[in-house]
């Protein structure tokens, strides 16, 4: 029969997603499982985008423009510019999520064999949406004992080549809720320039910052290389909206604009009704954040207060987005994640982690590491805690 694709055959599975058979089996045999796996947040979407939903009066549910809808583009240049990210409607292009502008912005910008340093761990679909684009993922290794703070600056500058186009960044980090610093986002603007490379930027977790004294600094406000910077953006975690599956690039630079363009026209445009959502949602009154900000930060503390209990546990304290990468006292987590869905259970319950090794491209690192996602509530953190504590000791001792 006909062979798939060599691409095809090279895009890495999600590591996220590809125990989520065993999940099933496990539910299937009536086994509760708490899913620390996954972003998927349980908080409530704002109620003034269900309506905008509940309200639409359409009797045709058309095409609308490749870009997005112009009154959408307005009004979230008026929110960018209200968090001091000063944009134009014309600079910024809606898609289906911010996977889709990601995939966007590398096909418009990598050629076959063109290289994209990462700081890794880093999202597991980089990988992927790297290998769409044909071009090589370059990583540079950030380490939990450091807290995965930005790899040196010379580091940087031994992994660019003559093929290197960009340097790629998820701000705050997603996996590891580390929160970069002004004073990074600088290093790597003075990177950019001296080497004329493209700064992507996935700024989608931007509101879930858990200390005052903590700042999102986003690339869009680096001077001098505004024809440099392309920035991801996404309302799935910001409104608790991951289904509606609308996100946006944006950038100064028009050839990297209408490049993206030829690949929207592909799908035609981004769902309507969404966008509709979206665009109520920019009304979202602030108590809203308020509230979701000491949740979230309520959840992190408990969670790595919980972790911290476990001998041979090694975790950092995440400044930003709702994960955390966490060192297990276990050779392979891809096992021992797996094991947890078919074996074990505690009193019918059980837990199902990321194994953390998807989410570095360099082979061998992050064996006994996993992403741990803290959307659950607080009760059932501490219950899902439990469980891996009473789990690691059975592994441990087969």
């Amino acid at each position: 029969m006909p062979e798939i694709s060599i691409r095809g055959q090279r895009m890495p599975e999600s590591p996220i997603r590809k125990l989520a058979p065993y999940a099933d089996i496990a539910k299937k045999k009536g086994h509760k499982v708490y899913h620390l796996n996954i972003g998927q947040p349980d908080i409530k979407s704002p109620e003034i985008a269900i309506q905008a939903i509940k309200n639409i009066d359409l009797t045709i549910i058309e095409y609308g423009p490749s870009a997005g809808y112009e009154s959408y583009r307005k009004k979230l240049a008026q929110f960018y510019t209200k968090q001091d990210v000063k944009v134009g409607y014309e600079d910024i292009m809606i898609t289906t999520g911010g996977s889709e502008a990601l995939l966007f912005a590398l096909g418009s910008i990598m050629d076959p064999g063109d290289e994209v340093i990462i700081p890794e761990p880093f999202y597991a679909n980089y990988s992927a949406f790297s290998e769409e684009s044909s071009a090589k993922v370059v990583p540079v290794i950030s380490t939990i004992e450091s807290g995965f703070t930005l790899p040196t600056i010379e580091e940087f500058e031994k992994a660019i080549t003559s093929k290197t186009k960009a340097i790629l960044i998820c701000n705050p980090n997603n996996p590891t809720g580390y929160l970069y610093s002004e004073s990074e986002i600088n290093q790597l603007g003075e990177l950019v320039k001296k080497h004329d490379l493209f700064l992507i930027a996935d700024e989608v977790y931007r509101e879930f910052i858990y200390d005052e004294r903590d700042k999102h600094f986003s690339v869009m406000n680096l001077k001098g290389i505004e024809q440099n910077v392309i920035m991801i953006d996404s309302v799935s975690k910001r409104y608790s909206m991951c289904g509606a599956r609308i996100g946006c690039m944006v950038t100064k630079n028009r050839a990297v604009i209408a490049a993206a363009m030829k690949f929207a026209q592909a799908r035609l445009c981004p769902p309507t009704i969404e966008q509709i959502a979206c665009e109520a949602a920019i009304d979202t009154p602030q108590s809203y954040f308020d509230e979701v900000i000491v949740e979230y930060k309520e959840r992190r503390n408990i969670l790595i207060s919980e972790l911290n209990k476990i001998e041979g546990v090694v975790v950092k304290t995440p400044k930003a987005a709702f994960y955390c990468i966490a060192q297990l006292p276990v050779d392979n987590t891809d096992d021992f994640a797996q094991w947890l869905l078919e074996s074990f259970n505690s009193n019918g319950e059980t837990v199902m982690v990321a194994p953390a090794a998807g989410f570095y491209s360099t082979p061998g690192v992050g064996l006994n590491q996993v992403r741990i996602a803290y959307v659950l509530k607080k009760e059932d953190l501490i219950s899902a805690v439990r469980i891996l504590k009473e789990a690691l000791t059975a592994y441990n001792s087969k």
